[in-house]
């Protein structure tokens, strides 16, 4: 996977890997001491190995994800991003269909190499009304 190069570029590396079932390529978009929510009113959770879990139920329930950005704001090497994502065709647990939609909200900061990475990621910030 090519390393997002722009803060704007991480959520479409974030997709092609999810879509491409690639749970490495996904957490190399990750500082290793993010925050992650993982899901509507759950508690945040840091750092890598905690991440890993979380993404891999979510590959689990299968599907594909689309990204729409509402905007990225920028400042040195901080940027704070906001994406619409919507996840259709996968099966959960019980065999049931899924579809999750939500707004983002992201903080994300430049590496040493010049890539970009997560620091924050709060993928249900904007629950659909």
């Amino acid at each position: 996977m090519t390393a997002a190069s722009q803060p704007e570029e991480i959520n479409i590396r974030w997709a092609e890997a999810f879509n491409a079932g690639d749970l490495a390529s996904m957490l190399e978009l990750y500082e290793p001491d993010a925050v992650l929510v993982p899901g509507p009113d759950q508690a945040p959770i840091t750092g890598l190995p905690a991440i890993e879990e979380s993404l891999r139920r979510l590959l689990g329930l299968g599907g594909m994800i689309t990204f729409k950005p509402r905007y990225w704001v920028r400042h040195g090497d901080l940027a704070m991003g906001g994406i619409d994502f919507h996840l259709v065709g996968g099966i959960d647990p019980s065999a049931g269909p899924v579809e999750l939609r939500a707004g983002t909200a992201e903080v994300a900061r430049r590496q040493s190499d010049g890539s970009w990475k997560y620091v924050f990621d709060h993928p249900f910030a904007v629950l659909p009304s």
